[in-house]
């Protein structure tokens, strides 16, 4: 490489007449040769050329999640959650569960047994709930009293009746019928409804109708439980 020569009155100039020495033959072949056994493609690492590839999205039904409710039921007991707040927890796997498979995350392996896979995902799911469950403030600080509302200066967070409203529709939308289910969680969908129309082969004016009937069915099956 040339170094500079000063010159105070032009600046800095490179002065080609002193060059650094040559290196040897010898040297040039051995850095080649390190160069080219450490090379990778063009804008992948070493470590990531041997990372395995994620397995495709699989989305199964909403009636194949909820069979597994004795699943869930059965890890909430072992890890001693409460029997007064088993319906919130298992309501909270549920819905993260199918929020989960929405967002494309449930990934199980084509090989293994797809009930199997799918017990084995909601088990972790479970598990995970079960943590934040364990580990949030309300169990952290619980005090149980005969009257917590009476101790309350002000009414915090959903009332009593709300949580009981709220449970009575989950059930009842658990027994309508499978398309209907399909119909009013699809409204919950990042898409749109014409979208998920078109991806199931269905015309938007069919699914447009199948949804208000799902809703008249939701509607009249709450009255009769209220």
């Amino acid at each position: 490489m040339a170094k500079l020569r000063p010159r105070p009155e032009e600046g800095q100039q490179i002065d080609p007449s002193i060059d650094s020495p040559t290196p040897h033959p010898d040297r040039l072949l051995h850095r080649r040769s390190r160069r080219s056994s450490t090379s990778s493609p063009r804008g992948t690492r070493p470590e990531q050329a041997h990372l395995p590839q994620p397995h495709p999205a699989a989305h199964p039904t909403i009636q194949a999640i909820l069979a597994e409710r004795s699943l869930i039921l059965a890890v909430l007991i072992s890890t001693g959650v409460p029997a007064r707040d088993r319906p919130d927890v298992e309501q909270q796997v549920l819905l993260g569960a199918w929020r989960s498979v929405e967002r494309g995350m449930y990934r199980p392996d084509p090989s293994e047994d797809p009930r199997r896979a799918l017990r084995a995902w909601i088990h972790g799911v479970a598990w995970r709930k079960v943590s934040h469950y364990v580990k949030s403030a309300y169990v952290r600080r619980v005090v149980l009293h005969a009257q917590p509302l009476g101790v309350l200066r002000a009414p915090a967070g959903p009332s009593l009746e709300a949580q009981i409203d709220a449970r009575a529709d989950l059930q009842a939308l658990a027994q309508l019928k499978p398309w209907q289910r399909e119909m009013l969680l699809a409204v919950d969908r990042p898409e749109s409804l014409v979208a998920f129309a078109k991806a199931r082969g269905m015309n938007p004016y069919t699914a447009a109708s199948r949804l208000r009937i799902a809703r008249e069915a939701l509607a009249l099956k709450l009255r009769r439980r209220r």
